[in-house]
């Protein structure tokens, strides 16, 4: 099974890194307006997003319109001890950045700007492919899932969306007890919805 995952993953890593400058240009554009569909993001005071890597589709544009319209924007943070799961952070336009071990760009990680999981309202992650099940697959690292476990655990009124190129549509993913599903998944040309 993750012999299959593994393939799959690397699979839609490749589909969206050979997505040329102007194809992910478009898509950063048309995510925005996509986004800006959703009752819950444009009502929302406290958004969770990411920084762009690895091809995956680029949140920046969403992350200023949430600046313009007086949102609190958290980044995801390694957290410092408590292995493979993430803190959010607060993150403005002069925010003193460094690279995690991955390289990744986050935040400095400061106590008081902190978001615990239960007072953000929309959490928008990264993922290597999704099926209209709305099932993710993520990098492999399980950071998303662990952390995630509380809204299910907890049934919090957290909503989690996906977004992605729609090149990284599968027909179907396999999925482990442990995956955390989405509410919504969006893509340039469309919005995947349980609610819908």
């Amino acid at each position: 099974m993750e012999q299959d995952r593994g393939k799959i993953r690397q699979q839609f890593r490749d589909r969206r890194k050979n997505l040329k400058q102007q194809e992910r240009e478009h898509a950063a554009d048309a995510i925005l307006e996509q986004c800006k569909t959703l009752t819950y993001f444009t009502r929302a005071n406290k958004v969770a997003l990411y920084l762009a890597n690895d091809g995956e589709i680029d949140p920046y544009r969403l992350i200023r319109f949430c600046w313009e319209t007086k949102k609190q924007v958290y980044l995801p943070v390694l957290h410092p001890f408590n292995k493979n799961t993430l803190l959010f952070n607060q993150f403005f336009n002069n925010s003193r950045m460094k690279p995690n071990r991955f390289g990744i760009p986050e935040p400095a990680l400061m106590c008081h700007q902190i978001c615990p999981l239960e007072q953000l309202d929309v959490l928008f992650t990264p993922l290597v492919a999704f099926d209209d099940k709305l099932n993710r697959m993520g990098m492999g690292g399980g950071f998303y899932d662990r952390t995630l476990a509380p809204v299910l655990r907890d049934k919090l009124n957290l909503k989690v969306v996906g977004l992605a190129h729609d090149c990284q549509q599968a027909e179907q993913i396999p999925s482990e007890n442990w995956d955390i599903p989405l509410s919504t998944i969006v893509t340039p040309t469309k919005v995947f919805s349980s609610t819908l």
